[in-house]
């Protein structure tokens, strides 16, 4: 069943079960945001830019997101606002509608397979490459997830809160988010951060 809802493309990827700390400046989601707080279920869709800059408007969107709901909004001096969000679940658009006073669409929830039977192993095995990323990026002196990370026992759920965790560029965080099968999810993103593990050891034996 479709529903419109509220939108608001950005240039990174929120995933299901992410936190989404917001600084709101442009008018329009402004807008959006007074808006809100008037609904009993502040929610809003965030979908990838694949073209274009996330002010002014005219970028070209990806048709798949993730609904986020506001945890926290506060309005703030020159009319800014500050939220958390956390992201709840993925969603297609079917159909744009209107971007005044801000973009709106037609959207359908979109729901993950069932695991297989590997799953729970390669949740294991996603959960230790994120901490040897983490580990890594902390002897280089880089920014990354905290290394006492915790990952849900439901693979489904630990396979986004795993890719959130990881430093992956937006096109492979939206190849990931589009994947409907969490086990192809956990392995895609696993051998993703192999490679990065590979080059990360590189860096630290060139000193």
């Amino acid at each position: 069943m479709g529903y419109s809802l509220p939108m608001f493309p950005l240039s990174n990827v929120v995933f299901p079960y992410m936190l989404l700390p917001l600084h709101i400046f442009e008018q329009r989601y402004r807008d959006l945001m007074a808006d809100l707080q008037t609904v009993d279920e502040p929610e809003f869709g965030v979908v990838l830019i694949e073209r274009g800059w996330e002010v002014g408007g005219g970028e070209e969107r990806s048709d798949l997101g993730t609904v986020v709901r506001v945890l926290d909004a506060e309005e703030i001096e020159g009319g800014r606002w500050v939220a958390v969000t956390a992201g709840t679940r993925r969603i297609r658009v079917t159909r744009w509608l209107s971007d005044a006073p801000y973009p709106v669409a037609q959207v359908e929830d979109v729901k993950d397979l069932e695991v297989s039977d590997e799953a729970d192993t390669l949740r294991q095995a996603a959960f230790h490459a994120v901490r040897k990323v983490a580990a890594l990026q902390a002897e280089l002196g880089e920014p990354g997830a905290p290394l006492d990370f915790e990952l849900a026992a439901d693979p489904a759920i630990a396979s986004y809160q795993a890719c959130a965790l990881s430093p992956i560029g937006p096109l492979d965080a939206q190849r990931l988010l589009a994947m409907d099968d969490p086990t192809s999810r956990l392995w895609e993103l696993t051998e993703l951060l192999y490679e990065q593990i590979g080059s990360l050891e590189l860096q630290l034996a060139a000193g």
